[in-house]
């Protein structure tokens, strides 16, 4: 017996869905989804609604603390400009041949260190504009291929959205991380093919406007650059390589204070810790409001009657990983959001048709990139706007945005067939 109905879970998330296109914020739209849906599911039960909303919320507490410690690793990369030596040198290093793919691989490794996707293509974006400006490449080809690098990056990255799909199945995060190294890739040459392609389309070109005034900074060594992110990586393998369990929310904040002592900024270590929990605050009360619903989503039928859907179309259980990823991060516009809601709300579902939990959260993870830069979403206004790209002409891109993410979707189910024969 369920506490909600499929029909009141529905409503609850269509609700927040409007509320979010809306512009309302997105946490307080999926508190009131939740509430509304609730309350309606479960035939006027207050009480009931909301303590389920409450436990939904709990459940993302132990979420919340790794992503706000990963706030400091984040600062550290971004102010101490680790992360704008790390892409300087990669992109010097491929040459103005491969500019394009440069640029991919540049916001692919930043990602996968640990700066959210739409910082890195922040990060990212003055340096590719430089080249673009020199090069003769359009915006399109530049945005499409910092866009496509970090998705790539961000379904192997100790990032928020990796660290609330590991916890909601009870998986290793690096063992997640290492899961879609092979989906990562092909986003990636999938991201060359497309870049390439648009780059010789009719585009925006970048003007000298586009191009940073700023005065000249020093920026560190590439060497101190990676030192942090490789401290990380270290220290989080140390669980499956040698049984020594290092949590990500002791790992990654290490990882930041190594960054800093490399490149001679200990000092201002609490400034950049305090810089990088503001980056982290959004998203961790993103991640709470997402738990509300999501307990709703939990407690009601609307689980089982997706399974028996699937049955009726003779599809496999399986199927329900990318999917729920793809609806779930369409309707928040937020790959974060939607990867935690789909997991949270399918994962016992999911493990009880006997779905190995590793494959299944690699699965929702890497569908959670595909419709995920939707409009009602900050991302898309954050990518446009380090581009100086209008609306119009960043919704045209979305369609191969989608591609790149379908991509990673695509491989990631296929790993797990081949694995499974």
């Amino acid at each position: 017996m369920y506490d909600f109905t499929t029909i009141g879970a529905l409503i609850g998330m269509a609700l927040a869905i409007i509320l979010i296109i809306k512009k309302f914020h997105p946490a307080y739209s999926l508190i009131i989804g939740a509430l509304i849906g609730g309350v309606i599911g479960s035939y006027g039960d207050l009480a009931l609604t909301v303590s389920t909303m409450m436990t939904g919320a709990g459940s993302m507490i132990t979420s919340v603390l790794r992503i706000m410690t990963s706030g400091i690793l984040a600062g550290a990369l971004i102010k101490t400009g680790a992360a704008e030596k790390i892409a300087q040198v990669i992109v010097s290093k491929l040459g103005s041949r491969r500019a394009l793919f440069a640029v991919s691989v540049a916001t692919m490794v930043i990602c996968a260190v640990g700066v959210f996707i739409d910082i890195s293509v922040i990060t990212v974006a003055p340096i590719a504009l430089a080249i673009g400006k020199e090069a003769g490449y359009n915006k399109q080809s530049l945005l499409i291929a910092m866009i496509g690098g970090g998705k790539a990056g961000n379904i192997i990255s100790p990032n928020p959205n990796t660290i609330a799909v590991s916890e909601s199945f009870g998986v290793d995060l690096t063992s997640l991380m290492a899961k879609n190294i092979i989906p990562a890739l092909c986003a990636l040459v999938v991201t060359a093919i497309i870049s390439n392609m648009l780059s010789k389309k009719d585009g925006l070109p970048v003007a000298e406007t586009d191009l940073e005034k700023n005065e000249a900074k020093e920026l560190p060594s590439f060497l101190m650059a990676i030192v942090g992110p490789v401290a990380v990586i270290i220290l989080l393998a140390l669980r499956p390589i040698a049984g020594i369990a290092i949590d990500p929310m002791i790992a990654l904040p290490v990882g930041g204070l190594i960054c800093t002592v490399a490149t001679g900024n200990f000092r201002k270590f609490s400034a950049y810790a305090e810089f990088g929990l503001g980056k982290v605050t959004g998203v961790s009360i993103l991640l709470l409001g997402t738990g509300t619903i999501a307990g709703i989503i939990k407690a009601s039928a609307l689980q089982q009657d997706v399974v028996s859907l699937l049955n009726v179309f003779n599809m496999p259980a399986f199927l329900l990983a990318p999917i729920a990823g793809i609806l779930m991060a369409g309707a928040t516009a937020s790959t974060t959001a939607g990867a935690t809601v789909a997991a949270q709300t399918f994962s016992s579902v999911l493990t009880s048709e006997g779905v190995n939990a590793l494959s299944v959260g690699a699965m929702i993870h890497a569908g959670a990139t595909v419709v995920d830069s939707l409009p009602h979403g900050s991302f898309f206004h954050a990518t446009g706007g380090a581009v100086n790209m209008n609306i119009p002409e960043r919704m045209k891109l979305i369609a191969y945005e989608a591609m790149v993410g379908l991509t990673s979707t695509a491989v990631a189910v296929v790993i797990y067939l081949i694995g499974n024969i």
